[in-house]
């Protein structure tokens, strides 16, 4: 028996009530046109029609056809099934999508979500969304990938007769809190791909020629799930631009990937400055996003060439002086990261010091009425901050500057 509390299905006229009638007729019309093709008599869409149609596949694909027909198990959807699906689904209180997604996320619909479960769904995610279908499951890329978006989930449910703990309706949430993108692309899968389906969307990232792009630290699921915050600033995002907001990523000695997303430019300021739109991120071991809290306004720091010890010569995000949520010195050699009420975070690395080993530093590109306010930067962050040519060398910038 099942071990998962799952909501009841609303009422069909309460669903109803969540369309205009328009909205049902454009309904009415999908299903007929699906069942013309399912070859069912104008009766029910077929398992087949569905997921192409929606471009679900696999375990996936079964679990999501499961849930929109109620659970019948009878491999027929009806347009009452979509009613009410969609009604919940897309037009649900918080609660009711997420409880939805939820039970998605079961793709053995045991009511155990496990490990397992969590790990074909972001293989399904990722191959719809990076047309992954061809890369080698075993692969040591591919692992680390999935291992870490596995790694910010946290399994604290204890199930009678399972070994391992799983996933609880409150640890899902956490997990969704710190991965935007795929909160948003989960509650998206009845929106027809051809219509622009919400969190697939994936920045275009620009480099010059002369780059080895097998050196680059950012990568379309690193880009992806930083976008997840992102609505605008998914078009263009190129290395070495910073005259607007940007994406700053660091890799250290100890091989973690982290760093911040700025959504003022990095200029010479005393105190701190900045807007509630920016924030830290992790990608390696694990990927995760922290938003700010509230807490206070250091969100961004950036000084150089200051002489005094309380104000050291670096960027930054959060925290206080001296114990930033994550600090890079104007030298580029060296930095620090504490656990910060600014955006909640903890030490985004293995130790909270920091022994820089690549950096990267990606510009938003915006349309141009943006681009006329940002010409008065002048000179990018390595420009400002290269007081040391041996130390950009050291951290793999030189190349990068040139």
């Amino acid at each position: 028996m099942s071990n998962m509390s799952y909501p009841t299905t609303r009422p069909r006229n309460s669903s109803v009530r969540a369309f205009t009638h328009t909205e049902l007729e454009d309904l009415k019309s999908l299903i007929e046109s699906l069942a013309a093709q399912s070859h069912s008599e104008g009766q029910f869409v077929s398992p087949s029609v569905f997921q192409s149609y929606f471009g679900l596949h696999g375990p996936l694909g079964d679990r999501m056809l499961d849930l929109v027909t109620q659970q019948r198990k009878d491999q027929k959807l009806t347009f009452e099934d979509l009613v009410v699906a969609k009604g919940t689904y897309e037009k649900g209180t918080r609660d009711d999508i997420e409880e939805f997604i939820y039970k998605l996320l079961d793709l053995n619909g045991d009511g155990v979500l496990g490990r397992s479960d969590l790990e074909g769904v972001l293989v399904a995610m990722f191959e719809y969304i990076f047309k992954t279908e061809n890369s080698e499951p075993g692969s040591s890329t591919y692992r680390e990938t999935v291992n870490a978006f596995l790694n910010a989930a946290r399994f604290t449910k204890h199930d009678e007769g399972h070994t391992e703990e799983s996933l609880s309706f409150e640890d899902f949430r956490n997990w969704c809190t710190l991965l935007p993108s795929v909160r948003k692309f989960l509650g998206s899968l009845l929106i027809p791909p051809d219509q622009g389906r919400p969190g697939s969307q994936v920045p275009q990232l620009l480099q010059e020629e002369n780059i080895n792009s097998n050196m680059i630290l950012l990568n379309e699921v690193y880009a992806w799930h930083i976008g997840g915050l992102l609505h605008q600033e998914l078009g263009e995002w190129k290395l070495l631009n910073d005259k607007g907001p940007t994406v700053f990523i660091i890799k250290d000695k100890d091989g973690y990937v982290y760093g911040g997303y700025a959504s003022q430019p990095w200029e010479r300021h005393g105190d701190f400055y900045g807007d509630l739109k920016s924030f830290l991120f992790q990608l390696y071991p694990k990927a995760s996003i922290f938003r700010p809290t509230g807490a206070n306004t250091n969100i961004q720091w950036c000084a150089v060439n200051f002489g005094s010890e309380s104000i050291p010569n670096g960027i930054g995000f959060g925290g206080k002086v001296n114990h930033f949520g994550l600090f890079l010195s104007a030298n580029f050699d060296q930095g620090h990261t504490f656990e910060c009420t600014t955006f909640g975070s903890p030490c985004l690395s293995k130790t909270s010091r920091i022994c820089p080993e690549v950096i990267e530093c990606w510009g938003v590109v915006r349309k141009s009425a943006d681009e006329q306010k940002q010409d008065g930067a002048k000179g990018t962050v390595l420009e400002r901050f290269k007081e040391d040519r041996h130390m950009l060398n050291m951290v793999g910038l030189a190349n990068y500057s040139e």
